[in-house]
């Protein structure tokens, strides 16, 4: 976009409705936000100083004012230069609600989403989109919860599985020779399979459900298959844009809290039996096979929800990829990583040196248990 001089300091721009405009997040040295076109779907990420100039462009404030603003703020003035860029680069990218010198209102090169075929793939990998309109799908389902949705009905739950997971923590021992006794019967080891084929259904629906709680869309609910392996998913958009991280942490743990919930009855059935029965036996293979499903879910490596979790709750972007990048730069003796290391903030430091440490300790004791497991059936 290009303005005439005296055009420039009076051009009020607006961003078109229903932008996205993400949190701050720590993405390496920088903080960034996310602005995505729901339209198009198309998104990218902005720095802070874009970022407060964007979140300004209501149509009512004029490019003087929006300087003036800016000034206060960050201590400088923007130079025509700089207006130019930046109106160029929302103009091209059709984030503008009008533009002068006769731009389009509504920008041609996003054109309308794009719908995926309700089937594809072949008969050893795929994906069928189970309905149409998971927006609307997943809202009856929203409506139909709702009642039990309520902090009175869920806190209560969330302390009954942290209760459970305690008691069966007490007796792990029995768990683990439940789950060797039910892996040695392939009937009842299918049945305790297909539970949790059905947990892994409900732990993608409560994903739903949760976006649903706070306003966010689902744009997808179907099942991929790869032979010999079928399972649900649940795509839930846009949640990384609300404004809340507690509303983003319960949508992106909604899933695993719904896999320990739906252990509960089967836990209170396994605590009533007396020990050493078979079907006491059976539930606590399942009960074990469960609470592992769930739990390692927690872990926050990608692509597992417990990743997104941690994500949302420290407003982290890519810090997987980032704490790489950091660490190479950390064993690198050269000018060039020590000059790159002082754009960090020290809480980029503290967060990225502590997530490598923990995934460092977290890699050598699965590797401490495998070891252990692998010694003692080589000795018995």
């Amino acid at each position: 976009m290009t303005l005439a001089p005296g055009e420039l300091g009076a051009y009020r721009p607006a961003l078109r409705p229903g932008l996205l405009l993400g949190p701050a997040r720590l993405r390496g040295p920088a903080t960034v936000h996310r602005i995505k076109d729901p339209g198009s779907g198309s998104s990218f990420e902005i720095g802070v100083k874009e970022c407060f100039l964007l979140a300004r462009m209501d149509g009512l404030r004029s490019l003087d004012d929006l300087g003036e603003e800016y000034g206060r703020q960050f201590g400088r003035r923007l130079g025509e230069q700089n207006w130019q860029q930046l109106l160029g680069l929302l103009g091209s990218r059709g984030l503008l609600a009008g533009a002068p010198g006769g731009a389009p209102e509504s920008p041609a090169p996003a054109g309308l989403p794009v719908h995926r075929p309700r089937l594809e793939g072949t008969p050893l990998k795929g994906t069928w989109r189970l309905v149409s309109d998971a927006q609307a799908s997943s809202g009856r389902l929203y409506r139909a919860l709702r009642p039990v949705l309520r902090p009175a009905v869920q806190l209560p739950l969330l302390a009954l599985v942290v209760a459970m997971e305690l008691l069966l923590g007490l007796h792990l021992g029995e768990l683990g020779r439940g789950a060797w006794w039910l892996a040695q019967r392939p009937a009842l080891l299918l049945g305790a399979l297909v539970l949790l084929w059905l947990s892994i259904t409900l732990h993608e629906l409560a994903h739903a459900v949760a976006a649903q709680a706070y306003g966010t869309g689902v744009a997808e609910i179907g099942l991929h298959w790869r032979v010999p392996m079928a399972f649900m998913y649940c795509t839930v958009e846009d949640y990384p844009y609300l404004r809340s991280r507690v509303q983003q942490v319960v949508i992106s743990g909604a899933g695993a809290l719904m896999n320990l919930v739906f252990l509960l009855p089967f836990c209170v059935w396994w605590a009533a039996l007396p020990p050493g029965g078979d079907t006491r036996r059976a539930l606590s293979g399942l009960l074990l096979l469960g609470s592992a499903q769930a739990l390692v879910n927690l872990v926050p490596l990608p692509p597992l929800d417990g990743y997104a979790m941690l994500s949302n709750a420290l407003g982290l972007a890519g810090y997987a990829t980032e704490t790489r990048r950091y660490l190479g730069l950390r064993l690198s003796r050269g000018p060039e990583a020590r000059t790159r290391l002082a754009a960090y903030s020290r809480r980029a430091h503290l967060v990225y040196g502590l997530y490598g440490l923990a995934t460092a300790l977290l890699c050598a004791a699965v590797a401490a248990a495998l070891l252990l497991t692998a010694g003692r059936l080589i000795l018995h």
